[in-house]
């Protein structure tokens, strides 16, 4: 008899893993499987963003991920001239735990999220590909194969493609791949440099275009990103070559040894035309490529499978309609669309040979880049977008205020924030969180009954007393992903009650 899942989950990569994590957290029928034999042994992506620290912390793996990483905090901008030292996160995380960068490659991270999955006695099926997907009614047949060429047929509710660019699962589920690759190509290493200040990012900035430096820590102190000279298109990625360009952009300041790792690539700036298609659903690098600028690409991933999960789990189980799943692209297309639009500017700023912004980038910069770190607004609003915090769903059909909503603080919508410190922690465990603040005698027992009846199971209350976060009597409802779903003031629950019918059934 053909076994029956929630969901399959293809790709187990940093996304896979993370879908993974939530889909076990809600006890879902699910499997994940992997056509690769192994996980990422190279350190590909290099660095998680504050915003992905926070939503990993309710699995546990936050502190081991930061334990086995490097938290740089300060940017070398090594300009013709002079060298500008840019803080990348001072200003505008008060209300994060996590006010840095940290840098570590994907095989550490991927590393961390398997250690997890295996504790939580879930196997990873690496060496199983997905071959097959067909709708069946309510259902998707999917036909999996092995290493040693057996087959297996397997019926899901639902099918997540986190299988990278070119997704099995967004092929089959017949959604567009739309957008370009860029003309130039690029050399990446992992290895050893001389005469490099530690600690820091470090990038130098020249008319040809930049070299980047990043601390990575392992498998090598050192992350080397450089485009690929003109004409030297066919030569084999080496030390030598890769020595040459360090001397042409950084002079003979500095050597290179001792490579772990060395490959070429080309980029990308594409979008699904979908992140649904009735049962199939996509997520990461199936729903969005682009370049490596600002570290976005597997932090992106990591969030869209955290918005999708719980989702996928609650309406399984029967808590949830179906319509809940309809946020899904509403609510990360845009932040995907918008991580495209950011990365392709930033690339073309770095690597045009377009004589004006070739100008800017090598005689203007200089000038601009000093005036634009003592400018404290703008520079935090860089950060908080950079770091993924300012990240917000207020559009969603899922965000909702109340008849009177609060004048300040965060909105229906927003990210929950960590102020006062480890107030996100409260709300860290499974299913939706009520936050209830001012005397205790607003909201009693007789109050709060109706509402409450029938959710006991995915709805935890907490009452914070006269010590509310926020100004004004409010109530808030915090969505499994850390947002706010609802938001108001006083303590009419009749906004509260029409919210929890529309999202979360009566069991």
């Amino acid at each position: 008899m053909t076994a029956h899942l929630d969901v399959l989950v293809v790709g187990a990569g940093p996304t896979g893993l993370a879908l993974a994590a939530q889909l076990r957290t809600y006890g879902t029928t699910f499997r994940i499987v992997d056509r690769s034999l192994d996980r990422a042994h190279e350190s590909r992506a290099l660095a998680i963003q504050p915003r992905t620290l926070e939503v990993l912390a309710p699995f546990g793996v936050t502190d081991e991920l930061v334990g086995r990483g490097n938290p740089a905090m300060q940017l070398r901008m090594h300009l013709p001239h002079r060298v500008v030292q840019i803080p990348l996160f001072d200003i505008g995380l008060a209300d994060t735990a996590y006010p840095f960068l940290l840098f570590l490659s994907q095989a550490e991270t991927e590393s961390v999220l398997s250690e997890h999955l295996r504790g939580e006695d879930v196997d990873v099926e690496r060496g199983t590909e997905l071959v097959r997907l067909e709708r069946t009614g309510s259902s998707v047949a999917c036909r999996l194969r092995r290493g040693d060429g057996s087959e297996e047929a397997v019926e899901a509710t639902y099918v997540v493609g986190c299988d990278g660019a070119h997704s099995t699962v967004r092929a089959q589920a017949g959604i567009g791949f739309e957008g370009y690759a860029y003309p130039q190509t690029f050399l990446l290493a992992d290895l050893e440099v001389d005469g490099l200040e530690p600690g820091a990012v470090h990038t130098y900035m020249t008319g040809a275009g930049m070299l980047f430096f990043f601390p990575l820590g392992s498998p090598a102190t050192w992350r080397l990103l450089a485009m690929r000279p003109p004409g030297a298109t066919d030569t084999e990625v080496d030390l030598s070559l890769l020595q040459e360009i360090t001397t042409r952009y950084a002079g003979s300041r500095l050597a290179l040894r001792d490579p772990v790792w060395m490959t070429d690539f080309r980029l990308h700036n594409r979008g699904a035309a979908h992140y649904r298609s009735g049962p199939f659903f996509l997520a990461g690098d199936a729903a969005h490529i682009h370049s490596p600028a600002g570290a976005q690409g597997m932090n992106t991933g990591i969030q869209d499978a955290l918005n999708l999960g719980w989702k996928l789990a609650l309406v399984c189980q029967g808590h949830s309609p179906e319509e809940l799943l309809e946020t899904y692209e509403a609510e990360r297309a845009p932040v995907g669309r918008s991580v495209l639009r950011f990365t392709d500017r930033a690339f073309t700023v770095a690597t045009s040979g377009n004589p004006a912004i070739r100008l800017a980038r090598t005689r203007l910069a200089p000038r601009l880049v000093p005036l634009a770190v003592r400018a404290r607004g703008p520079r935090g609003r860089v950060f908080r977008t950079v770091s993924e915090l300012g990240i917000h769903y207020r559009r969603s059909p899922a965000s909702t205020s109340g008849s009177r909503p609060p004048g300040r603080g965060p909105r229906a919508g927003d990210r929950l924030p960590d102020l006062p410190r480890g107030f996100q922690a409260r709300t860290a465990g499974p299913g939706w969180h009520l936050l209830l603040a001012g005397p205790p005698r607003l909201w009693s027992d007789g109050r709060l009954a109706p509402v409450l009846a029938g959710r006991a199971e995915v709805l935890t209350v907490h009452r914070l007393g006269e010590q509310s976060p926020w100004p004004g009597v409010t109530h808030g409802l915090v969505r499994p992903d850390g947002y706010l779903g609802y938001v108001s003031r006083g303590a009419d629950v009749n906004g509260l009650s029409g919210y929890l019918d529309r999202w979360l059934r009566r069991v």
